[in-house]
């Protein structure tokens, strides 16, 4: 990593071949090739075969399955790594929403509407509805423009989704997550800092009610 930095690799940028590495560092091939192995699973390289290997772009798989395995875990101890991560996101999210609403325009409210009836109409045809409620968030943020925090959110999105899955959490009210949403919006909607903070957080006290019943099952 030090190599890449100083040499002023960026993404998308080839690193040099095995060999090279192998001289330059002062190791033995295998070493270089376990450590390239270690720095593709952590995201900061990415290998292609018969082309050689690159700087990669922002990757948080890694992220995603470490924290996945440990909120896992943690819900058969009380589930307090899981809860951990509902209450960083909790955080994130109602201490930034004034700061969006700051710079929301009449564009990023159009966008936020759409996709709540998106939502809407998905939930009266009885269908999933995570993939409208991670957009939701998304765009409720998207003022900001700050790709770091929207990449964070996918993150916890993302591990939450993988626990739902692997455990379940019980049947979901369609109608009522849809609502919950729909209140979110209008307090952002009237610009109303204060109360789109405390549904945000309500909203996730919802989240962290469901994980709690998986905990203690």
């Amino acid at each position: 990593m030090d190599l890449i930095l100083e040499r002023g690799l960026d993404v998308g940028d080839a690193l040099p071949t095995e060999s090279e590495l192998s001289a330059e560092l002062g190791v033995g091939r295998n070493t270089v090739r376990e450590s390239l192995k270690v720095l593709q699973a952590l995201g900061v390289i990415e290998i292609r075969h018969g082309f050689g290997m690159f700087v990669a772009p922002n990757n948080f798989s890694a992220l995603v399955s470490g924290l996945t395995f440990r909120g896992r875990l943690s819900l058969r101890h009380k589930g307090e790594e899981a809860m951990e991560l509902i209450d960083v996101r909790q955080a994130l999210e109602s201490g930034l929403i004034g700061t969006a609403i700051d710079l929301l325009t009449d564009d990023h409210l159009a966008d936020l509407r759409a996709t709540m009836e998106a939502m809407e109409n998905a939930a009266r045809n009885d269908e999933p509805l995570y993939e409208h409620d991670a957009e939701f968030h998304r765009r409720l943020y998207a003022p900001l423009n700050n790709e770091l925090l929207i990449n964070l959110m996918d993150v916890f999105w993302q591990v939450y989704r993988k626990i739902h899955l692997a455990l379940g959490t019980g049947p979901v009210n369609l109608e009522q997550q849809t609502q919950d949403h729909w209140d979110i919006f209008e307090a952002v909607a009237n610009k109303d800092k204060a109360l789109a903070s405390e549904r945000l957080q309500r909203h996730f006290d919802g989240i962290r009610l469901k994980l709690k019943d998986v905990a203690a099952a």
